[in-house]
């Protein structure tokens, strides 16, 4: 028995999101990184900043788009992105390969500053960033996707510290999003594949 809207796609599977024939990258993304835990610090700045830039998107069109951003921003490496000059970002924004919003794509780099300092302050960002869930991810048992929440109390405390440390783009919703991402938490439904397997 599947949840209320979850059906099964072409090769048999019951997703939460994505489409295996129709949406191939969106379904990959959700079979092999939604709600993995990831300790890895790139990765970690990588997925914060394509966080960002959905921000009023669909997160399947920054999937998309993640070759180009991967490809501008210095393959996600802090240090380098940090650098970058006013000159290069502003040649980004005319890459049809991002989301070409000014306050996105300059954020990236003042983020990436600030990434650098909680690193240095807490040795890694991944040591930071798990504390907010004590070390070990939150697993949910949702029977439909409309019980899922946009923000808790964990994102709230997140998005609060981000901001005051000087990121942007770090909403509440922003952070519950790239807490699923990053494995922070696991909001796979009780009839996906992934909670059955």
């Amino acid at each position: 028995m599947t949840s209320p809207g979850l059906t099964p796609d072409a090769d048999g599977k019951c997703r939460c999101f994505g489409n295996s024939e129709s949406k191939p990258v969106y379904a990959a993304y959700h079979d092999l990184e939604w709600g993995v835990p990831v300790h890895d610090d790139r990765t970690l700045f990588e997925m914060l900043t394509l966080e960002g830039a959905q921000a009023g998107l669909s997160w399947e069109t920054v999937l998309n788009k993640r070759d180009g951003y991967k490809a501008l921003f210095r393959d996600f490496d802090p240090l380098r992105v940090s650098r970058m000059t006013d000159a290069a970002l502003e040649k980004a924004l005319t890459d049809k390969r991002i989301v070409r919003h000014r306050q996105k794509v300059f954020s990236t780099r003042s983020n990436a500053r600030v990434y650098l300092d909680i690193q240095r302050e807490f040795g890694s960002f991944s040591r930071y960033l798990w504390a907010f869930v004590d070390g070990t991810p939150i697993v949910n048992h949702w029977q439909r996707f409309a019980d899922v929440p946009v923000r808790t109390e964990q994102s709230d405390a997140l998005s609060r510290d981000l901001k005051k440390r000087g990121m942007s783009f770090v909403g509440s919703t922003i952070c519950y999003a790239y807490m699923q991402g990053v494995g922070l938490v696991d909001d796979h439904l009780a009839d996906c594949w992934i909670r059955a397997r």
